[in-house]
């Protein structure tokens, strides 16, 4: 009697464990605005290994911007996007408008990849993207708030979480390239 209990509960668990897998959302199920106030569908990046990073421009890793386009520049061409979010969550260290961010970065930088609208990556009024990309239970993979900016998650080319770089981590690290370039 008390096998079929627990096979009993062991079907059970096994079953909504599969019910919440179902009902997580992908990366492409989202939309947001890019910097330019023109929607955005995450679902045109099917098919192509995707790197979001939040982003800022006073801040000690602002330099990375340059890693970033030199990535970007390197891998466009073979399946591989970056996108990337201001925001103004760490020291106040992106308080520019959407154009005075969209002027800064390519004025300094030539950036190139795509570039969304200013938003929130924590806190209570975080964006919904960020709440996938950092919380577990929206993303089936891994809880991981957002640390500092300039922090990498890597998005598969089926649009789930494959990992997260804190934002010490180079854009141009071997363990990103090595992802990169894997078939």
């Amino acid at each position: 009697m008390k096998k079929i209990v627990f096979a009993t509960l062991l079907l059970f668990a096994l079953t909504l464990n599969m019910n919440a897998q179902k009902n997580l959302k992908s990366f492409y199920d989202f939309t947001v605005t890019d910097i330019n106030g023109k929607s955005f569908s995450m679902s045109s990046l099917k098919g192509k290994k995707i790197m979001v990073v939040n982003v800022a421009s006073k801040c000690g890793y602002t330099p990375q911007y340059e890693q970033l386009q030199k990535l970007y520049d390197t891998y466009k061409d073979k399946n591989f996007v970056i996108v990337a979010f201001p925001a103004n969550n760490f020291a106040n260290q992106e308080p520019g408008t959407n154009a005075e961010i969209k002027e800064f970065c390519r004025v300094n930088y030539g950036i190139t990849f795509p570039m969304m609208q200013k938003i929130s990556v924590k806190g209570e009024d975080q964006a919904p993207i960020y709440r996938w990309l950092t919380q577990k239970s929206e993303n089936g993979v891994l809880d991981q708030e957002v640390t500092w900016n300039f922090q990498k998650y890597l998005i598969d080319e089926n649009g789930k979480l494959a990992a997260v770089y804190l934002p010490k981590v180079s854009p141009l690290d071997e363990k990103i390239i090595t992802w990169i370039e894997q078939q």
